[in-house]
């Protein structure tokens, strides 16, 4: 994985002021140096400014970007963030057209890839992706972001000029712009979060390119294309072939995204997911000599404080145990203690340029740093229960019928916190229903299906346009906060699309949760582990945690110049510090209970005052 940055303007030349403006790419670029500590790169031109910074992974000697070919005597060059799967197959096919290659990375597939079949070609990429292909022939500046944006592309326009990074933090070091959130942002921050609406940049002026889009920015302006979206069509395969094909595309798919010319790893957390994962790169791995790593995650002391919920029923370890023995992998158990994963709210809030899943990303920083120092590349289990329907919202009937994004039914805890003042001003709940509302409708209702199908329909829908992108926003930003490159077969393309159109009838049958999955995993997994209950990502339970969090805001809260005041009552929130908290009762999701409420408003003033955010 690595980091790219750049500026366009179809009518300047940049190269007029060329000590400036590779001053600006030099600072844009040092900004993700963490996404790619291997190798940087930079180009000038007249009309645009490309950086790149490089995590090695294919290609480790000739991958350097920004890379250009030239076809008579114009340039086309490309910036590139991500993995193609399908690289092999591509190459052939260029080969085929008479394409030499110079070097073996999956860039030059992607360049070679434009110049033959012009800017459509992205659909026939299978990959995560984000990058930037500068064509001088006409000036034009292209955009392209991955199926389901598991990749980030940000960007903005100051005077005519579009600025773009794979982070924030690299638009915020191009000279004059600045950090502003105005109503919708904050109606987002406080409604929404840590959800961002697809292709919102959270800040005034920024956007990401939409999951499954491209741009084309030219002196004409900006022109944006969707080049797939997630459809609605009748599923004709019967039980056993639905079951037969889930078993052949989760084995290929998982098998694909194992090219590295490093060795890769998995997370293992001893669920069904991650599992599924792991055991088929053992075997894969097993046939060439080769043996697996593993690792997995927990808090300190959670066995003495664990409390089972309807959200968390049991804790990871025994399962983990069995599964290395199963596997036979070389396992490290990972801990992260509650003053480390309290120091690090803020280090996570670094990693996204914004507040984010609190404690859940802070421990994920801490975790992936760890991996970082012995890996490059790792498999995770990731989004499997956004596409095979694992969470309870889509089994419970109040969540079915709520009317609104299950994971947060009810923003009364939310808005408890908040000056009245501000209440006032912020249309919270019209905010969140207006987009809730524009999001259903984007999901094409088939006509054979009831009312309760439909409501899964819409829920798997939004689960993968919000939820999912939550969770991929997350593992990217804290793995590449260590230059640890993440990869989620589940998000698969073709298997997303495939399972999606599968009735309830069969990912429920039984009523076995995820059943598609786990009758598709039979035999790669000991029944124990195959048919284990939903168990989400460790959650601290530790008072002590709590304790600490409280103490902070309240420390926070004594400064009367701390941004924060801006948006909180302080002494309702000061009465909420000292209240005995609900841990079965999420905010968020199935983990943002209490503690993580308070977690997240020290991530929101920290995000204020770092990045000098100015509420307009």
């Amino acid at each position: 994985m690595c980091g790219i940055a750049g500026f366009f303007d179809g009518n300047a030349d940049f190269t007029a002021e060329s000590t400036k403006y590779e001053s600006v790419l030099q600072e844009m670029q040092n900004c993700l140096y963490h996404r790619g500590p291997d190798e940087q790169g930079r180009y000038l031109g007249k009309r645009a400014g490309l950086a790149h910074t490089r995590l090695s992974i294919i290609d480790l000697k000739d991958g350097k970007q920004p890379m250009c070919r030239r076809r008579g005597s114009y340039s086309y060059q490309i910036v590139y963030n991500g993995e193609i799967y399908n690289a092999k197959e591509l190459r052939k096919e260029l080969k085929d057209r008479g394409w030499r290659f110079q070097t073996t990375s999956d860039t030059e597939v992607i360049l070679l890839s434009f110049l033959e079949y012009g800017p459509e070609f992205v659909i026939r990429l299978n990959g995560i992706f984000a990058f930037a292909i500068l064509d001088e022939r006409h000036d034009t500046l292209y955009l392209y972001r991955d199926s389901f944006g598991i990749k980030p592309l940000f960007y903005t326009e100051q005077n005519g000029t579009l600025i773009f990074g794979s982070e924030p933090k690299a638009l915020l070091a191009f000279p004059g712009v600045s950090a502003e959130i105005d109503k919708k942002g904050l109606c987002e921050l406080l409604g929404m979060g840590p959800a961002r609406i697809p292709g919102s940049g959270l800040y005034k002026g920024f956007r990401e390119v939409k999951p499954g889009c491209y741009l084309s920015v030219s002196r004409y302006g900006i022109h944006h294309t969707q080049y797939w979206h997630l459809s609605s069509r009748p599923h004709e395969d019967d039980y056993h072939t639905t079951i037969r094909k889930t078993k052949e595309m989760l084995r290929d798919v998982i098998c694909r995204q194992m090219v590295s010319d490093v060795p890769i790893c998995t997370f293992l957390s001893g669920g069904v997911d991650s599992s599924v994962v792991s055991a088929v790169c053992a075997d894969a791995l097993k046939k060439k000599g080769e043996r697996l790593t593993t690792y997995s995650f927990d808090f300190t002391g959670n066995q003495k404080y664990f409390k089972a919920n309807a959200f968390q029923p049991s804790q990871d370890r025994p399962y983990v145990d069995k599964m290395v023995e199963y596997l036979g992998s070389e396992h490290h158990y990972l801990e992260c203690d509650y003053q480390t994963q309290a120091d690090l709210l803020y280090a996570s809030v670094d990693s996204h340029d914004m507040p984010c899943m609190a404690d859940v990303d802070s421990s994920l920083v801490h975790f992936c740093k760890l991996v970082s120092e012995n890996h490059k590349v790792v498999l995770t289990g990731e989004c499997a229960d956004e596409v095979f329907g694992g969470y309870p919202w889509f089994h419970r009937e109040q969540f079915l019928n709520c009317g609104t994004f299950p994971w947060t039914p009810d923003l009364t805890p939310r808005k408890s916190l908040l000056r009245e003042d501000l209440l006032d001003e912020l249309p919270m709940d019209e905010f969140v229903q207006e987009v809730y509302e524009a999001s259903v409708r984007e999901v094409a209702i088939l006509p054979g299906e009831d009312e309760i199908e439909t409501n899964r329909r819409q829920i798997g829908y939004l689960n993968i346009r919000y939820f999912m992108q939550t969770l991929l926003n997350r593992m990217d930003r804290t793995s590449m906060h260590s230059g640890l490159e993440a990869r989620v077969p589940f998000a698969d393309r073709d298997l997303v699309e495939y399972i999606f159109n599968v009735p309830w009838e069969m990912k429920a049958k039984d009523g076995v949760v995820k059943n598609v999955l786990r009758q598709a995993s039979r035999g790669l997994l000991p029944d124990e582990i195959l048919f284990r209950k939903k168990s989400p990502y460790p959650k601290s339970y530790d008072p002590y945690y709590e304790q600490l969090l409280g103490e902070r805001l309240l420390h926070v809260l004594e400064d009367s110049d701390a941004p924060i005041g801006q948006i909180v009552d302080v002494e309702k929130t000061r009465a909420f510090i000292a209240s005995v908290k609900d841990y079965g009762k999420p905010w968020y999701g199935q983990l943002m209970a209490g503690p993580q409420m308070l977690a997240y408003l020290l991530q929101i003033n920290y995000w204020l005052e770092k990045y000098r955010v100015r509420i307009v």
